[in-house]
């Protein structure tokens, strides 16, 4: 649920302030696709460690949550690869840099649904 209050939040945000965002030079496609990416991308690995919860073995869940780190960061790190390619590297770089604040945003989610779901 928290996934969603940060993914209407995001976009409510990138439509409202879309017309500032462009006048000060941030590619709005970027943010999007970022918003996007890190949402689905934190659902995958919420679902992968919220399965290895389930598993008796503590180790399970501990490789779990490394694993969804990597997931993450290279996930992160191809899809910047890409767009700097796309954009014959001539790109924003304060619109990649805002873009990937939306992993601390996601990220921020995931630990706190994990958190609650570790008390039950």
């Amino acid at each position: 649920m928290l996934f969603l209050v940060f993914f209407i939040l995001g976009s409510v945000i990138m439509v409202l302030k879309s017309p500032s965002f462009i006048h000060l030079g941030f590619d709005n496609a970027l943010l999007w696709g970022a918003n996007i990416f890190f949402l689905l991308l934190s659902l995958i690995t919420l679902a992968l460690q919220i399965k290895s919860m389930k598993n008796k073995n503590p180790n399970v869940f501990i490789r779990s949550v490394m694993g969804g780190i990597l997931i993450k960061m290279f996930g992160s790190l191809l899809a910047v690869f890409v767009y700097v390619i796309y954009k014959n590297y001539k790109f924003d770089k304060g619109s990649m840099f805002l873009g990937l604040c939306f992993y601390l945003f996601y990220l921020m989610a995931e630990v706190t649904t994990l958190m609650k779901l570790n008390k039950k």
